[in-house]
């Protein structure tokens, strides 16, 4: 039986090794800003999504309250507008849609808000230019409620 001895590697000594730990870090850098920069923007997005939800909610309450489907329509929009300025949101485009369809006691009133967020100082993340969040909250009208009768 032949017993063949391995050469054993050199150990790697610290003269040796100058300089790749800045490279190593040159190369994991790009990678570890893009990671961070998209949780960012996940993160705004998720709050964003919160922010929507509020706001409609907010909007569907204000119309519930009122007595006439003109009122509604207005209050429902200057409730969404109000509540997300307030919270910070920019959106680049808003929208509040309000359904008075079933504007009647023991009916609802629905509103719907799109806001068009802006994402462009994200975008080396990968994340896109703008993203439009939507919601949609239902606030129900009260059965023995008197409104006032809509004119033609």
């Amino acid at each position: 039986m032949r017993t063949t001895r391995r050469q054993s590697r050199r150990a790697v000594t610290p003269a040796q090794d100058a300089g790749f730990a800045a490279l190593e870090l040159a190369i994991l850098m790009p990678v570890l800003i893009a990671m961070l920069l998209l949780v960012v923007g996940l993160g705004r997005v998720s709050h964003g999504r919160q922010l929507i939800n509020q706001a409609g909610a907010a909007g569907a309450r204000a119309a519930a309250l009122t007595t006439t489907p003109g009122q509604a329509v207005r209050q429902a929009q200057q409730a969404a507008a109000d509540t997300l300025a307030q919270s910070g949101v920019s959106c680049g485009r808003l929208g509040v849609d309000v359904d008075t369809a079933a504007f009647r006691p023991g009916g609802y009133v629905q509103v719907s808000v799109r806001c068009t967020s802006d994402l462009s100082g994200l975008a080396v993340a990968g994340l896109p230019g703008s993203v439009t969040l939507t919601a949609t909250s239902r606030s129900p009208l009260e059965t023995l409620r008197e409104l006032e009768p809509v004119r033609s």
